[in-house]
């Protein structure tokens, strides 16, 4: 019965990518800082695969490419308002720079988004007027962050009962197990 609310997390994270309004085009990354504390930060969903891999885009430059790194463990967490849906998501993020990961996606950026990765400076760095910073032309820091779920927590607060969900990936298998909301 539990592969129900599977079908919907797989429904709902596909839509995110797809649909421009969808809740969960964007979502919230949790990596482990190098002084051991987490680290929140908003980025945008860009693909889920049928397997639920999730990819977003960064800077390579930036501080999750140093957590991830150094901890490739991240959780995730979407909330859908109008459906009253909460996923939490605990996988293992690689990320990729390689020139034919670049070729295969960069091309799918308009020129605004491909700006944001070609600052001349790295993203955080201290910035005394934001109007100077400058734009490389012949070079970017774009790279692709792939995430590979092997557990999400399902919670959907609906009447009569609330449902929470717990999916565990067990090799290529999902095992459930419902838990108190």
């Amino acid at each position: 019965m539990a592969t129900v609310y599977l079908d919907e997390i797989r429904e709902e994270l596909q839509k995110g990518p797809t649909e421009k309004d969808h809740p969960f085009r964007f979502f919230t990354l949790a990596t482990v800082g190098l002084d051991q504390v987490a680290r929140l930060r908003t980025v945008v969903l860009r693909d889920v695969s049928d397997n639920l891999k999730l990819t977003f885009y960064t800077d390579k430059r930036s501080k999750k490419i140093t957590h991830i790194k150094e901890n490739k463990r991240v959780s995730l967490l979407l909330y859908h308002p109008a459906k009253l849906l909460q996923l939490k998501i605990e996988g293992t993020a690689t990320y990729k720079d390689d020139e034919d990961t670049k070729e295969k996606y960069w091309g799918k950026l308009d020129s605004y988004a491909k700006q944001q990765y070609t600052t001349s400076r790295s993203p955080g760095s201290n910035l005394i007027n934001p109007q100077n910073l400058e734009y490389l032309s012949e070079e970017n820091h774009f790279c692709l962050v792939e995430i590979i779920p092997y557990k999400i927590e399902y919670l959907k607060l609906s009447q009569p009962n609330h449902i929470r969900v717990r999916f565990s990936k067990v090799g290529i298998q999902w095992e459930s197990e419902y838990l108190v909301p």
